[in-house]
């Protein structure tokens, strides 16, 4: 194999580096350069400078090298112009229009011929009634995180929070005790009012912590009478909590251009709202305690529409098995129907779910006569009888939404359900006046 020589090309470097440079094009300083210094003079009037237009100076102004890109800080960057001039009246009304139009379609969702809560909710306060003393516990906030530079980076702030939190949960409280009725219902009325200026102010955190401590409320039994009326009046500060988050998560996902539609898919939302939505479920789950995780988780149930098209069908099982974990068999009957409350309003077609809830209540029925609820009746002072009638609400409500556009087999079951449900509570054993708890004949 022959080898063949190499030599060295002869190159004229000169005449490369010339034809690799730039074209030189003769610079008239009259003429604007982005690199140009810029020249500032403050005055009370600000005008736009473009194409680095040197401003006109006086004894009382002072020159000064800046960034261009910092113009965008002060508000004179082109968008930031145009959503300063945007109408905010306009904005703010089509916003509160696009509220009116969802609500009027989650109330036309179930009907007029289902008879809402708010028409039972009077009925139920009116009639569960005490007059023995109540007692309360009021939050006593804590005030760390509140002050220092420290605590503006992300990461501080994030251990603030989790610190407050498990600060709320570990016992910063003080109980109120010997409230009359009227008392407790304004002492809730003020936390309602409470949750919502927290949120006007932007302190979701505070926020969040009048909500556990609410829904921790609904564990106490200590007065079993005034249970159902507790009920209704901590339910109402859960209801608001929830359109509060759904309300927020919807105006993330809405910009100057576009509005979101009503009936929008999880495709329609922006990471943004998508990820403040996932924000508050992980909050939500780090909750110790079993009663005010599942009751604040239930209560922002729809906002499950921002993450997946399947997210309610999927979370409305996992809830309702969660409430299998409730001890005491009036606190967990309260829960399955506010689960069921929920649950209509955001998806009425979900049946399966109504009905597990109701056989789960059957299965557990028969803990009242366990040694748990018999000593607390017996410490209380209450009769059987006087008991029983507090889970009719509850399971009035239960078998409303089971038979609502139910088949017609499905619905005459639920039908004589509703008629046998307060023999069935009267009786509370398993003879054959209790029709669902014995095999024997149905009554007529």
């Amino acid at each position: 194999m022959s080898a063949f020589p190499w030599h060295s090309r002869n190159r004229n470097y000169k005449a490369e580096l010339a034809s690799c440079r730039l074209e030189a094009v003769p610079l008239d300083f009259g003429e604007y350069h982005p690199l140009k210094p810029i020249t500032v003079t403050e005055s009370k009037t600000k005008k736009l400078s473009r194409k680095g237009s040197t401003s006109s100076t006086s004894s009382s102004s002072s020159s000064s090298v800046v960034d261009p890109l910092s113009s965008v800080l002060d508000g004179t960057d082109p968008l930031s112009m145009f959503a300063a001039t945007a109408d905010p009246t306009a904005t703010a009304a089509g916003t509160d229009g696009a509220r009116k139009r969802r609500e009027r379609d989650d109330n036309a969702v179930l009907g007029s011929d289902f008879e809402p809560w708010a028409n039972k909710r009077g009925e139920i306060l009116a009639r569960y009634t005490t007059t023995e003393k109540l007692s309360i516990n009021l939050f006593m906030g804590s005030e760390k995180g509140k002050a220092g530079t420290a605590a503006s980076a992300m990461s501080e702030k994030v251990r603030t929070r989790l610190e407050e939190l498990d600060d709320f949960e570990e016992g910063s409280q003080k109980e109120l005790l010997n409230l009359t009725q009227q008392d407790y219902v304004n002492r809730i009325e003020e936390l309602n009012q409470s949750l919502k200026d927290a949120w006007a102010s932007d302190q979701k955190v505070k926020a969040l912590k009048i909500v556990i401590q609410c829904s921790k409320l609904l564990s106490d039994t200590s007065v079993i009478q005034f249970y159902p009326s507790k009920f209704v009046l901590i339910t109402d500060i859960l209801d608001t909590f929830g359109k509060l988050v759904y309300e927020r998560i919807f105006s993330m996902c809405v910009d100057n251009r576009s509005v979101l539609p009503d009936h929008f898919c999880p495709e329609n939302v922006n990471d943004t709202a998508k990820e403040t939505c996932l924000n508050w479920f992980f909050k939500i789950a780090s909750i110790r305690e079993l009663i005010p995780r599942f009751y604040v988780e239930a209560s922002i149930l729809k906002c499950n529409k921002f993450l997946s098209k399947t997210g309610i069908s999927e979370c409305l099982p996992r809830l309702t098995c969660m409430i299998r974990g409730i001890g005491d068999p009036l606190v967990s009957v309260y829960a399955r129907a506010y689960l069921c409350r929920v649950g209509m309003e955001v998806a009425p077609h979900l049946k399966e779910n109504l009905n597990k809830n109701f056989f789960d209540f059957l299965l557990t029925f028969k803990q009242i006569h366990g040694d748990t609820v018999q000593n607390q009746l017996v410490i209380q002072g209450v009769e059987l009888p006087c008991y029983l009638p507090l889970y009719s609400p509850a399971m009035d409500w239960i078998f409303q939404c089971i038979s609502y556009h139910a088949p017609e087999v499905s619905a005459r079951a639920a039908t004589q359900e509703r008629c046998w449900g307060p023999s069935l509570l009267r009786c509370g054993c398993a003879c054959t006046m209790c029709p669902v708890m014995s095999t024997g004949p149905s009554p007529s």
